[in-house]
């Protein structure tokens, strides 16, 4: 079995100026699918992936509901799980939290440059224990963003102060953090979070992939692929470079998601 934890689609109405948008924000980043849910599907009957995890961002105050609704209309729990999104400056930013899990979304996404914050700022606090309260998961983009300048919201060190205001599972994205190895070796790893492996392939070494693996075990590790912008061939071509045992395999690319999600 194979579970991406980490893709993204848009409603049909607005995938195209999506992508589109996205594409030229960062450069050129060329998209493997039509950023549609049957593009998803078609992705995913090619990478022989049985399940993805789709994460929805609320980019703007007003956003939340309808970003959440859309979340909800595709999540099935068969191929296709979905994560909600609240905006931090939202005054309902905690009720809608409340109506995430209602729905029966699993987690929430935070993209801190996408919505404007630091990981580690006090003001996120209520939002961060309202989560845990819910038992909700949170995946964080985490580390560089092409689409944005420097500074950076979800770097390793800010990471690992804002892992102490959760009670429930945090992931950050991209082996911890796009382009920033080192910084996750020092302040992640071994730490009681997960990463997913999407947008490795190319972007990370094999070293520090190793390095990670060795440090922080793989247990905490989830398969992703960030599709559109990596495919599920793409990113297994990295794991299948590690020293990894058939069970450590199993559950990189499904188990430790299995149990997370609770499947």
């Amino acid at each position: 079995m194979r579970i991406d934890f980490h893709t993204h689609c848009f409603p049909d109405a607005i995938a195209p100026k999506a992508i589109a948008k996205l594409s030229y924000a960062s450069g050129g980043l060329h998209p493997y699918t039509d950023g549609t849910v049957a593009g998803l599907r078609r992705s995913m009957a090619e990478g022989e992936v049985d399940l993805s995890v789709v994460m929805h961002i609320a980019t703007n105050t007003g956003q939340q509901q309808k970003v959440n609704d859309f979340a909800a209309s595709i999540h099935n729990g068969r191929d296709i799980v979905s994560f909600g999104s609240v905006h931090p400056d939202a005054p309902d930013a905690l009720e809608e939290l409340e109506r995430i899990k209602a729905l029966g979304l699993p987690g929430v996404k935070l993209h801190p440059d996408y919505q404007g914050f630091r990981v580690d700022e006090e003001r996120m606090k209520p939002i961060y224990k309202k989560i845990s309260s819910l038992g909700l998961i949170t995946l964080f983009h985490a580390g560089y963003d092409y689409g944005f300048p420097p500074p950076y919201g979800g770097m390793p060190q800010a990471m690992a102060t804002a892992l102490r205001w959760f009670d429930s599972p945090v992931i950050a994205a991209h082996w911890g953090g796009v382009n920033c190895a080192e910084e996750v070796l020092r302040h992640l790893c071994g730490t009681d979070i997960y990463f997913d492996t999407a947008f490795g392939y190319s972007m990370l070494p094999k070293y520090y992939a190793e390095k990670i693996l060795e440090t922080h075990g793989t247990k905490r590790v989830l398969f992703g692929t960030d599709t559109p912008w990596h495919t599920p061939a793409m990113e297994m071509r990295l794991l299948d470079t590690l020293p990894l045992t058939e069970s450590e395999r199993e559950d990189i690319c499904a188990g430790n998601a299995k149990r997370l999600l609770g499947l």
